[in-house]
């Protein structure tokens, strides 16, 4: 469930542990969890094909440095979904976030452009100052905290970079990772587990596992190895499909490896490919050439030979 902040002293944005909720052409930002020095991440038990997977908080401690770094500016629409927000709250109390986030929208979309420019020249105007506040910042950096924040930056981007491509997978019906035996144990029992917290019950629901016997496991045993069976059946005819429509790339093994290029003397650049089968065929030519010398070479001292011996 998507929820607004509402503190006096910040901005409202969508709360999620998600990448964002996307809206028209326009993105609410997620909840800045790194404010509360809180990551929401899915926890995986015992197996990167889990089918068990639970998002829990986990504390992080962010560098002093990064809390410091100015914080970017809303967009225009964000500015108006500040503005609107409260309105549509009093006047629908009883209405679900989704249902306000679209009405919001809705009410966004129907505004002319004049009606939109006070909005924009707020936000172009405080983009502005955020962009003289990062060089203010950035100056004032030892070369130790801008490679820290540098690295920071570059697991944040691997981050986005890694989910999008899930995303996209999942998009393209891309199979489901095959369970393990303890994960459809547990997805049957877990109703019965014990304990409170979600961390008792799966404690117990592992206890449990333990204790059962041999012959009780088969029976789980046997039914993961049928579904990696399923797994490995769709996986093939998935890949093959990919492979009909021109996406090589997501196919394991598959992937296009880009031609190295090689410079030259003159500054021209060449495929790395093309330069080495031209150098095997001057080496093929060299060794034609002298073996075709030393042939020569012993025909004249077979005729020397033969003019002595008359």
């Amino acid at each position: 469930m998507h929820k607004f902040c509402a503190d006096s002293a910040e901005e409202p944005h969508a709360c999620s542990g998600h990448a964002g909720l996307l809206i028209g052409s326009e993105k609410i930002q997620a909840c800045d969890l790194a404010r509360a020095n809180l990551l929401v991440k899915p926890v995986v038990l015992f197996s990167s094909s889990s089918f068990a997977r639970w998002t829990v908080a986990v504390c992080k401690t962010f560098s002093t440095t990064s809390a410091q770094r100015p914080k970017r500016p809303l967009t225009s629409y964000m500015r108006f979904v500040k503005q609107q927000h409260p309105l549509v709250v009093r006047q629908n109390p009883d209405l679900k976030i989704v249902e306000i986030v679209k009405r919001i929208a809705q009410h966004w979309r129907a505004l002319s452009p004049e009606q939109k420019r006070p909005f924009q020249e707020a936000s172009l105007a405080d983009h502005a100052q955020y962009k003289m506040e990062v060089e203010k910042f950035k100056s004032q950096l030892t070369p130790a905290q801008s490679a820290a924040l540098n690295e920071e930056r570059r697991q944040k981007l691997a981050k986005r970079k890694s989910i999008r491509h899930k995303r996209e997978l999942a998009l393209l019906g891309k199979p489901k990772r095959p369970r393990s035996a303890f994960n459809i144990f547990m997805a049957e029992h877990f109703s019965q587990a014990r304990g409170t917290t979600m961390q008792e019950k799966l404690i117990s629901m592992l206890d449990d596992w333990k204790k059962l016997y041999l012959s009780q496991k088969q029976v789980y045993i046997q039914l993961a190895e049928d579904d990696r069976i399923r797994y490995k059946n769709e996986m093939k005819s998935w890949e093959e499909h990919m492979i009909e429509i021109g996406r090589e790339d997501v196919v394991r093994g598959k992937k296009p490896v880009s031609k190295k290029t090689v410079s030259t003397k003159g500054g021209k650049k060449k495929s790395k490919v093309k330069a080495v089968k031209r150098k095997v065929a001057a080496k093929s030519s060299t060794s034609t050439s002298s073996g075709s010398t030393k042939a020569r070479k012993t025909t004249k001292t077979t005729k020397t030979l033969k003019k002595a011996e008359e």
